[in-house]
């Protein structure tokens, strides 16, 4: 059983950085995809960035040169460094994984997402003046 813990949100001003993790079990596959995506009030959750068991990353057009996502496998945690956020960014931000497999490329839209298994609970990230 894969469970998935994500910490790190909270309120920022726009041009700040933030840096989520979130804490893993349970990978017993040698070939897994770990994502992060993000949710607004009345829009779709969409893919922001994903990182499989080869470090293959891939990452939404909107978080390319701004976001880096990363893991640290003694610690056993998916790290998602937020750079130059904006109001845009604001947003439900949730961990997943899926097993069995490695990633593919982020796509727009809410099916990207289902692709995925396991997910985590969110950690809200607010962009504000």
């Amino acid at each position: 059983q894969v469970e998935l813990m994500e910490s790190g949100g909270g309120s920022v001003q726009p041009g700040g950085s933030l840096t989520l993790s979130c804490k893993y079990s349970g990978l017993t596959s040698d070939k897994y995809c770990l994502g992060w995506f993000h949710q607004a009030p009345g829009k779709e959750r969409e893919g922001v960035a994903c990182l499989d068991s080869d470090l293959i990353t891939t990452y939404a057009d909107s978080a390319k040169g701004r976001f880096t996502i990363s893991q640290d496998n003694a610690k056993n945690t998916l790290y998602l460094q937020m750079n130059n956020l904006t109001r845009e960014d604001t947003a439900m931000y949730t961990c997943a994984a899926d097993l069995g497999r490695f990633c593919d490329v982020v796509q727009p839209g809410d099916s990207y997402s289902r692709g995925f298994g396991y997910w985590g609970q969110g950690t809200q990230v607010t962009v504000s003046p």
